[in-house]
This record gives C-alpha cells, structure tokens and sequence, in this order.
C-alpha cells in the first residue's frame, strides 16, 4: 500500500504559477508511474499529467490543454513528484489528484484514471480572472 499526500495548492490569479506536490509514502523499485489529474465540480476527473520511469530519468506526457503550461518532474530523493503550474487559467480551476502505480503505464493508458492503484486526498488549485 502506498499512500500519496497532496500539497500546494492555493488561490491565484490567472497568469499567475503554482507547484504541487506530491510525496509516496515509500519507494517503490523497479518501473513506476505517476500521474496528476484534476476535476472540476460537475465534472470528470480528467488526466493532466504522468511520468513514468525505472531508474534515472523518465518518460514525461501531458493533455495537450496544459502542453507547455505544466511541467511534471521528481525527486527521487524525497519520494516526491512535482506539477509546475504557469500561465494558469480560470478553467485551470479544480481539484488535483495525485495517482500512482507501480510497474510501468502503456503510454495509450497513462490518461486513464482506471490504470491506477493509489490515489491522495486532493488539493484545491483556484483561478480568478
């Protein structure tokens, strides 16, 4: 069991940036994947971003709506992986999910919230105009 906790969300205008985080419970060898997903009230939880790795390195994908806004990245380290919101949006506006799994994603399924064995709590991102 691997427990995800959520953190840096917070109020922005748009235009503005913001960093979240997200911190594994444990490490995990071998091939892993994690991934950020948001949902706005009334909505799907949809996908926003995953890296996979094994190792070193990684394979970064986004949704091609914040594609040159966000940046996934990790730290190995600190058991953590981190979303670079810039350029934020009002409709940037939702609660981010962090969602891991371990063992590698097919690149076709990394959007899919289905693909996934942990989720954390949440962390609210809010947009003003």
């Amino acid at each position: 069991q691997v427990q995800l906790e959520e953190s840096g969300g917070g109020s922005v205008q748009a235009g503005g940036s913001l960093r979240l985080s997200c911190e594994a419970s444990k490490r995990t060898s071998g091939t892993n994947t994690m991934g950020w997903f948001r949902q706005a009230p009334g909505q799907e939880r949809e996908f926003v971003a995953a890296i996979r790795w094994s190792g070193g390195g990684g394979n970064t994908f986004y949704a091609s709506a914040v594609k040159g806004r966000f940046t996934i990245s990790r730290d190995s380290a600190k058991n953590t992986v981190y979303l670079q919101m810039n350029s934020l949006k009002p409709e940037d506006a939702a609660v981010y999910y962090c969602a891991s799994r371990n063992g590698g994603v097919i690149a076709s399924q990394v959007g899919s919230t289905s693909a996934y064995d942990f989720w954390g709590r949440g962390t609210q991102v809010t947009v003003s105009s």
